[in-house]
């Protein structure tokens, strides 16, 4: 036990001995500085720094956001700004996508590029006293069909509004519903669905008004390429009309109209026309109809 002691305490007073750091000028050999050095003043010293270094590292890390660059630091609830912005991100591409949904079917309807289905095959005649003959509507199923088609058109207009009075529902038959005549003038070129014409083009003179041809919410008044200055309107009974190449249009998306209002001017723009004419097209139930049919253009 002794001797150990004894080796433990040379090997201290070791540590304990002084040794001399002498700087040489390499050129003129002259002396530049010495130090006075143990090996336990050099440990303490190197201890000393590593310790400095280690709680600089660690404050950085600690209170700076240097600590966002580690991997796997934090979980998203550390970060709650973050998930804030990914939820607004995946808010916005969702409002994107039902935007461009919406675009480019009101672009097939402007530009006429529309597929529509076949007619359905005419319905079986029900068999007497079966539990699916057809019950006639009374009046509150049509004005609960006519809150759901206001609450169709508030969707796509964006706005809050009462329902108008003279509302018809959506059972009426076009032969039955009194149509405002949008233009008077001469019917140059039909309806031919062979052709991809879907309206009638009606030529009348210079700065003659168009109107509307029923009550209805304007759900696009833009310009387009191929058509103009183009109106469309959405109507009760599920109908849509469109005024395509006017001059001037004098409603905006999101307007009110009433059937015999001036909504547009009539013009030539666009590149699918070859004088002032107005082309009128008649939708309904999502496919054109013969407008001469309905309305009366003299």
């Amino acid at each position: 036990m002794a001797e150990e002691n004894k080796k433990v305490r040379r090997r201290w007073e070791r540590m304990k001995d002084t040794y001399r750091l002498v700087i040489f000028n390499n050129e003129t050999f002259e002396e530049v500085r010495s130090f006075n050095l143990s090996p336990l003043n050099v440990y303490v010293m190197l201890s000393t720094l590593v310790v400095l270094v280690s709680a600089l590292a660690i404050a950085a890390i600690v209170f700076t956001p240097i600590k966002r660059l580690i991997p796997g630091y934090g979980t998203a609830n550390a970060h709650p700004e973050m998930v804030k912005i990914y939820r607004d991100i995946d808010s916005l591409e969702q409002l994107v996508k039902a935007q461009e949904r919406y675009n480019e079917g009101m672009k097939k309807l402007l530009t006429a590029d529309v597929q529509y289905a076949p007619d359905a095959p005419p319905a079986k005649k029900p068999v007497e006293g079966n539990s699916h003959d057809p019950v006639s509507r009374n009046e509150a199923d049509a004005n609960l069909r006519n809150e759901v088609e206001m609450a169709d058109i508030r969707a796509v207009t964006g706005q809050k509004v009462a329902s108008p009075v003279n509302i018809s529902p959506r059972e009426v038959p076009l032969e039955q519903m009194h149509f405002s005549t949008p233009i008077g003038g001469t019917i140059m070129d039909g309806f031919d669905l062979e052709k991809k014409h879907l309206g009638v083009d009606v030529v009348a003179p210079k700065n003659t008004p168009i109107k509307a041809a029923l009550d209805g919410w304007v759900i696009s008044s833009d310009w387009t390429l191929e058509t103009g200055n183009t109106i469309a309107i959405q109507h009760t009974n599920n109908i849509v009309t469109f005024y395509k190449h006017n001059s001037v249009l004098l409603k905006k998306t999101g307007n009110y109209v009433r059937g015999g209002e001036a909504i547009a001017i009539i013009g030539n723009t666009g590149e699918l026309t070859n004088g002032p004419h107005l082309h009128f097209e008649l939708w309904h139930q999502g496919k054109p109809v013969n407008p001469t049919d309905f309305v009366d253009f003299k």
